[in-house]
């Protein structure tokens, strides 16, 4: 049997594999010198002294405001559907009642609960 074939066969697919392998090294270098050079166009990170700071009257903090919704006629009331350019903004007004909103003293609070919340 004849096996000068698979010799050659063989001896070409690992040269194959070497050249594959070369590629694949040359790519990976090129892209962690593209990196570099993109790291390097970056400005750099502030140094100790140089982060922002808190301003003079201390920090800012959030306010909670409780808002109502602005109603829209119903249907029934108006004899026909308001179209959407009718509507208008989607806006809203503050509420009279800033007070936050607490459970029931019965509930459990949990959705779906519907009872005493597992007493």
């Amino acid at each position: 049997m004849d096996t000068t074939w698979h010799e050659a066969a063989g001896a070409g697919s690992a040269a194959g594999i070497a050249v594959g392998g070369l590629v694949i090294a040359a790519v990976l270098v090129w892209a962690v010198r593209l990196g570099i050079r993109v790291k390097q166009g970056e400005p750099r990170t502030p140094r100790g002294g140089e982060h922002p700071t808190l301003p003079e009257s201390g920090p800012v903090h959030e306010v909670r405001r409780r808002r109502e919704p602005a109603e829209v006629p119903r249907a029934e009331e108006t004899g026909r559907r308001l179209t959407p350019h009718e509507l208008g903004s989607s806006g809203s007004r503050r509420s009279e009642d800033q007070a936050r909103p607490r459970w029931d003293g019965g509930s459990g609070g949990s959705f779906g609960s519907g009872g005493s919340g597992g007493r």
